[in-house]
């Protein structure tokens, strides 16, 4: 397990909501924040505040360097062979649009695919349907195991050969920010490229609990958000093979990003800048180093068995309440689900209950989860999801537990 010392990191856990002690079971929608990260936001804002790539005065050049190192090692963190395959944005939803109308809109015409799964968050489901909108193209579901919502490779093997040769992308999540179901992703890129079908994955729910190698999965394109990972908001990450760069065209235009500008025609530069128009999110961008470096500090086999643990065990907690109703396979609890837990009080709204959790001082999520699709999968219009991360313990995992049987008999006792 890991030590309790790894909380110390971070200052927003230590304050009282409602007068309780806080519990933070909202990871899955941001983390909390590291010291270190929040110490290279200031360190940028009270010493080297500049703008990028445009100064030669001192400033810029500490703020480009270091913008620049961020890129850098960022690619190292993944597996990527070049820093220029790393592109930064706003967020997973950002690096997807670039994708999608820069990449794989071009490629499409009416008639074709484009494969994804009902597990998606809409910020890698949304982007694909306007894409199909305006090509004529068409979205299509894999098929998901029945009990484990994982990819099933054998039924898209076997999928019919004048289907195969319409399908132009296969965009998926690698972990659900519902269940916490992890995708083969390395298996599916390399059926994929025997078919020349791009594989694009939202891996904003993967890189905080898993480690993440671009090149050894094999895919074309990969975006992740910072805030998920101790990082600040406002800046992700999109990894684009450099054998795509020349075909991907830029979503956003003006500063920066151009080489030449003429009266009539411009053009652009080398990426990963030409996908960059205006001021970045530079002390984001910057601070994000921070923050997968303190990942590193950790280590993911610690990170893995930490919440593993924690999520068999509020799983196991919350198996035993009677009324109590759970999403999740026991298959995907015993791999970790990366810390997701995702459960309802039957015949009780989501929004009441997680009110309850709040007034016992923990967060919580519920409702959809910017996952409707899979809701209607579920059956269910909503649900709670208590998601941990490093910094939680057994002893926040006990005292959950113990308030979800008082909120429990107080539902019992208002609907009786």
């Amino acid at each position: 397990m890991i030590n309790k010392t790894i909380r110390a990191h971070f200052p927003g856990l230590e304050q009282k909501v409602n007068n309780e002690p806080l519990i933070y079971f909202d990871h899955a929608a941001t983390s909390q924040t590291p010291s270190a990260v929040l110490e290279a936001l200031s360190d940028y804002y009270t010493h080297y505040k500049a703008n990028i790539h445009r100064g030669i005065h001192q400033l810029a050049q500490r703020a480009t360097d270091a913008y620049e190192n961020s890129r850098k090692f960022i690619g190292q963190f993944i597996g990527a062979q070049d820093s220029s395959e790393i592109i930064f944005t706003s967020g997973t939803t950002q690096g997807i649009n670039l994708i999608a109308r820069g990449l794989v809109e071009p490629l499409l015409e009416a008639g074709d695919i484009i494969l994804t799964s009902r597990l998606e968050h809409h910020s890698n489901l949304v982007p694909w349907q306007e894409v199909a909108k305006r090509t004529g193209a068409h979205l299509q579901y894999l098929d998901l195991d029945e009990a484990t919502q994982v990819l099933d490779l054998e039924a898209l093997k076997a999928m019919d050969k004048d289907q195969l040769k319409a399908v132009k992308a296969i965009a998926i999540q690698h972990v659900s920010n519902v269940l916490g179901v992890e995708q083969p992703i390395k298996a599916l890129c390399q059926w994929a490229h025997q078919h020349d079908i791009l594989v694009v994955v939202d891996g904003a729910q993967a890189l905080p609990h898993m480690p993440v190698n671009v090149s050894d999965l094999g895919v074309d394109a990969y975006c992740f958000s910072g805030h998920k990972a101790y990082g600040p908001t406002g800046i992700g990450v999109c990894y684009l093979n450099k054998s795509l760069h020349t075909q991907t065209q830029p979503v956003n235009f003006g500063g920066e990003m151009i080489h030449y500008v003429g009266d009539f025609e411009s053009n652009y530069k080398n990426p990963p800048w030409k996908f960059e128009a205006g001021t970045p999110p530079i002390a984001q961008a910057i601070a994000l180093q921070a923050a997968l470096e303190f990942i590193e500090s950790v280590g993911y086999d610690s990170i893995h068995t930490h919440e593993t643990a924690l999520a068999q065990r509020l799983y196991k907690g919350l198996q035993a309440i009677d009324g109590i109703e759970l999403y999740q396979s026991p298959t995907t609890i015993s791999q970790g689900s990366h810390g997701i837990v995702c459960f309802n009080f039957r015949a009780i709204h989501p929004h009441d209950v997680a009110t309850a959790y709040d007034m016992e001082g923990i967060a919580v999520r519920a409702g959809h989860h910017c996952a409707q699709v899979l809701m209607r999968q579920l059956d269910a219009a909503a649900t709670l999801r208590a998601s941990m991360g490093v910094y939680n313990t057994v002893e926040e995992v006990n005292r959950f537990v113990a308030s979800t049987h008082r909120v429990k008999e107080f539902f019992d006792h208002v609907t009786l």
